[in-house]
């Protein structure tokens, strides 16, 4: 059974947004964001509040870049890591758009992106904004610890991004082309730790490139870049020594996006994650080298760790899904 559906030739992403908090700014990403904050409260009283404005931003930016008004978009998909996706919940309010929320943890951005593709490309919606956004101060208060509390971390731990990535999907003739999407199956190898996510989602991420080459018949040569969502300095040796074993040599140009937003001085562990990891990164810096053909085609592999503070707490191991979508110039 194949895994991997094809788009129209249509499909396209007419524009695209990244915002960020001051860390990420000051980072590898930071030359590629839309708009970044001074500060983890973005000029609100609460972080939750912070993180809603993060991803209404990337929304305005990515409606604003497209030439459309906001009662244009059909519809919104968008996700986010907080119970019951809050934040994606009260970016909808405020835009007044008929709402699909996802969840798919951190691997949401190509969820949204998957779905919203899928209703325009069978002419279900005539447009689509999908969204997605993370906080390095709400994810910690949610699932680990207060964030008042400085908790010592191992090294395998890795770094929540604070931001939010935007990206507006259409029929048209011009922006990079959503070719393919792969829909992952959940998986989990007995990892247990929620301070070694990138253990956990690794054959979750192998899994899904395998289907992905094996549905479509390409190979990794065939891609300019592929990036896995947040994986890291743990999680992406082991997903290369799997994806090998299946007979798939992934090459120079297989990277992650949590090993692309900050640079050597900042200590962030073992690298990024959260939803914004994949999301900033594709659409901030993959989208805007893809428009001056410094890429050409991509894949991009958004990773999640479905796991919640009740579950690990009770002993359960980690959940994970992978999915992937292919962009391509003309």
């Amino acid at each position: 059974m194949k895994k991997t559906w094809e788009f129209s030739p249509e499909t396209r992403v007419l524009a695209s947004a990244a915002v960020a908090g001051p860390m990420e700014a000051k980072g590898k990403i930071g030359k590629y964001l839309d708009h970044s904050f001074d500060d983890l409260y973005a000029g609100e009283d609460t972080w939750e509040k912070a993180e809603r404005k993060i991803l209404s931003t990337a929304v305005d930016a990515a409606i604003q870049k497209s030439g459309k008004q906001p009662q244009d978009i059909c519809v919104y998909l968008a996700g986010d890591l907080l119970n019951q996706n809050i934040t994606a919940s009260f970016s909808a309010q405020k835009l007044g758009t008929p709402f699909l929320g996802v969840y798919g943890a951190c691997s949401s951005s190509m969820l949204s992106m998957s779905l919203g593709a899928s209703l325009v490309s069978g002419g279900f919606a005539g447009n689509a904004i999908v969204g997605v956004s993370s906080h390095n101060c709400t994810a910690e208060k949610q699932y680990r610890y207060p964030t008042e509390y400085g908790g010592q971390k191992p090294d395998t731990a890795q770094w929540t991004v604070t931001g939010a990535g935007a990206a507006i999907i259409a029929k048209g003739h011009t922006g990079p082309r959503v070719r393919y999407a792969t829909i992952g199956k959940v998986m989990e190898r007995g990892v247990k730790n929620p301070f070694d996510m990138g253990s956990a989602m690794a054959p979750a991420a192998a899994d899904t490139i395998i289907a992905h080459f094996q549905d479509t018949g390409r190979k990794p040569d065939d891609y300019d870049l592929i990036v896995t969502g947040d994986l890291a300095t743990v999680g992406h040796p082991i997903a290369r020594e799997l994806i090998s074993k299946a007979g798939y040599d992934m090459g120079p140009q297989f990277s992650d996006c949590g090993l692309m937003i900050y640079n050597d001085k900042q200590e962030t562990f073992a690298g990024g994650s959260g939803c914004a990891s994949s999301a900033i990164v594709t659409y901030g810096q993959l989208m805007q080298e893809m428009a001056k053909g410094k890429l050409n085609k991509i894949l991009v592999i958004a990773t999640g760790a479905l796991l919640s503070p009740v579950s690990y707490q009770q002993g359960e191991n980690i959940p994970c899904v992978a999915h992937a979508v292919a962009f391509e110039n003309d």
